[in-house]
């Protein structure tokens, strides 16, 4: 019989990852989905004609073109190493139902509480100057406005109840939403995750 139950527990870690996968990649579709793609899809089908560029020709339009280009890669860029960071470091995802079960920060968390959805912000804004649309950059205010509340009356005290003193240290070094000029270290080294 203990073998059987070593075989039980063995199969039963080696599902954890898939589970873990599955719910990374629901997350995915839903959220970055909804935020980047059907929200502002709907918003620009309301609002009339594309100005692509924010209307702008060349070589104005080129000005524009790199300015889009750095807020897409930043963005996509710290957004992807987040993900990564809960994925690996918190053994979880970013998504409220399958939450890291560590307290990450590292990173891009060392500097800012919520690098996650600044990077959204980022590609919020390359999406607004890209196609000209006033209607998408009222929807990044507005989601950052959404989140703000999230955060300070579910998510922030989740992670206290969750994570205790470790979390409230954290928050009183690291800001929600103005980042650091340098990363902040926790004051036990087994902390560091």
């Amino acid at each position: 019989m203990p073998q059987l139950q070593r075989y039980h527990v063995r199969q039963e870690s080696l599902c954890e990852p898939m589970d873990k996968e599955r719910e990374l990649f629901k997350g995915i579709l839903l959220f970055p989905g909804t935020v980047f793609i059907v929200i502002p899809a709907i918003i620009l089908q309301a609002s009339g004609p594309i100005r692509w560029f924010c209307g702008k020709t060349f070589p104005e339009s080129m000005i524009v073109v790199a300015v889009i280009f750095f807020l897409a890669c930043v963005g996509a860029s710290v957004a992807l190493w987040t993900v990564l960071l809960f994925y690996n470091l918190g053994n979880g995802t970013p998504v409220p139902w399958a939450p890291p079960k560590h307290l990450i920060v590292k990173g891009p968390y060392a500097y800012v509480r919520n690098p996650m959805i600044m990077a959204a912000l980022a590609i919020l804004l390359a999406e607004t100057l890209l196609f000209g649309s006033i209607g998408i950059l009222i929807w990044a205010g507005v989601l950052w406005g959404l989140n703000t509340l999230y955060f300070a009356l579910i998510e922030e005290p989740r992670l206290k109840n969750r994570f205790g003193d470790e979390y409230v240290e954290y928050s009183k070094n690291v800001a929600r939403w103005v980042p650091r000029m340098t990363p902040w270290f926790p004051t036990r080294s087994s902390d560091r995750l």
